[in-house]
């Protein structure tokens, strides 16, 4: 299983030279099996990049690709329109979302619809929409298991395993909720790579209560409560320039070493 980045930021693209080091694209993960099937995590601005990438590589090839939504706010979804591959007709994309969240082919289709955007969502490949109520299901091979994050309006977690190991996605999560907490921490057990919701330091959470978001803190003390092997902080702040983030990897790399801030363009092979 290989992941690569593609979009790291939080809340709102950030196209800025100032956050040319670690990237300014809102979140999207991309994903590939052992067998080279497609998952892609989430839609954001970083998805436009991504569909570039897909038809460089495999040109005229028909593609295949799941994309799994974490939740439908603006900057997990706001790539979809500009992700090339969606616009030619051989190709087939599913999407997946909980069925907790809400109807998944409405709020895609909502937004392109007149008057946000030219063109609708049907205009090329074939398309399904999956929303599951249970908490485990298969995905391009992999072993893939949801959890709730406290986030308003709702929020999944992912635990994806393979034969080669696992990573736990749980971006756009509050801390604080005793039951969520525990709920995280018992989905991120052993990982191989936990990706966290690192969007604020402890000077600023407090003044931002109940947006969803977490902190640096608070992912090293998941990383620890769960015996993860490797520490990603993810979701950067829209107002944290490179050096800010620099400084956070920083802070939290003395109390959990094996510790790295997401950056458009990495990648990492399990």
């Amino acid at each position: 299983m290989r992941i690569k980045f593609w979009g790291v930021r939080g809340s709102t693209p950030t196209p800025e030279i100032q956050n040319l080091a670690y990237g300014g694209n809102t979140p999207c993960i991309e994903v590939r099996s052992d067998q080279n099937d497609l998952l892609i995590l989430d839609g954001g601005s970083g998805l436009r990049r991504l569909g570039q990438s897909l038809i460089d590589e495999f040109k005229d090839e028909t593609l295949s690709i799941s994309m799994l939504l974490t939740h439908f706010h603006w900057d997990h979804i706001q790539g979809i329109p500009f992700f090339v591959p969606l616009y030619r007709q051989d190709n087939k994309m599913d999407f997946y979302a909980h069925g907790s969240l809400g109807a998944l082919r409405e709020r895609l289709y909502g937004q392109m619809s007149k008057p946000y955007f030219p063109v609708s969502l049907d205009i090329g490949a074939r398309q399904d929409f999956m929303e599951f109520s249970s908490e485990e299901l298969r995905v391009c091979g992999l072993r893939v298991r949801s959890f709730p994050l406290n986030h308003p309006q709702g929020c999944c977690g992912y635990r994806i395993e393979s034969a080669r190991g696992t990573v736990v996605l749980a971006c756009d999560h509050e801390h604080g909720d005793a039951r969520a907490d525990r709920i995280v921490r018992e989905y991120s057990q052993k990982a191989d790579i936990l990706i966290y919701d690192s969007q604020y330091t402890p000077e600023e959470y407090p003044s931002h209560k109940g947006w969803g978001h977490s902190t640096w803190e608070e992912a090293v003390r998941v990383a620890r409560d769960a015996g993860v092997e490797q520490l990603i902080l993810f979701h950067h702040d829209p107002w944290h320039n490179d050096q800010k983030v620099l400084e956070i990897h920083r802070q939290a790399r003395r109390q959990f070493e094996n510790t790295l801030a997401a950056t458009e363009g990495w990648s990492v092979e399990l």
